[in-house]
């Protein structure tokens, strides 16, 4: 939803197309394959070429990203209960089973969130702003204009406030824990 926000307000992004949206992701991934490869390439010089666009990088691989470049983070939380949710159902569809049981993978996405803040914090090349994903439903254009703020772009708030679409969070905090009660 992010990546789709700044691309509507106006930002460059990097991607390659490779995953195609799909059932989980109807409006896209909007990633680029070499992210995933950050951990053992050693030339990351491509990432240079990127300065001034948005690109998708996932919280355990920001401690990749190479010192001599600054970066602009935007540091998005999710409600682990609804990550979860959504990536047993992911996982469902496709036919694949977990190896990690939802207890276990919640330790582990808290220890990396930790760990990504920290290095946000610390670090002299981050500088960062935390979203929660909950407000870019709720107030999608206030989010737009707090990130305009952040990365100083005069970007299209409400072309990037418009591509929220509500249906699409599917896998609310709320009605999780009705179901679990239940």
């Amino acid at each position: 939803m992010a990546m789709k926000m700044l691309e509507a307000g106006g930002v460059p992004l990097v991607e390659d197309g490779v995953r195609s949206p799909d059932e989980d992701n109807p409006r896209g991934y909007y990633e680029d394959e070499r992210v995933k490869d950050l951990g053992r390439m050693e030339d990351k010089s491509w990432l240079r070429a990127a300065r001034g666009k948005g690109i998708k990088i996932i919280s355990h691989l920001l401690r990749e990203l190479p010192p001599d470049n600054n970066y602009k983070v935007l540091f998005i939380r999710r409600n682990l209960d609804e990550v979860l949710a959504s990536q047993a159902k992911m996982l469902k569809r496709r036919g694949e089973e977990s190896a990690t049981v939802d207890q276990r993978m919640r330790e582990l996405f808290e220890a990396d969130l930790w760990r990504a803040q920290y290095l946000l914090k610390r670090s002299a090349h981050f500088e960062s702003l935390e979203l929660d994903h909950r407000a870019f439903i709720d107030e999608p254009e206030t989010q737009a204009r707090r990130i305009c703020e952040f990365l100083e772009m005069d970007l299209d708030v409400a072309k990037m406030a418009a591509v929220v679409d509500r249906s699409l969070h599917r896998n609310r905090a709320e009605e999780l824990a009705e179901q679990t009660a239940e």
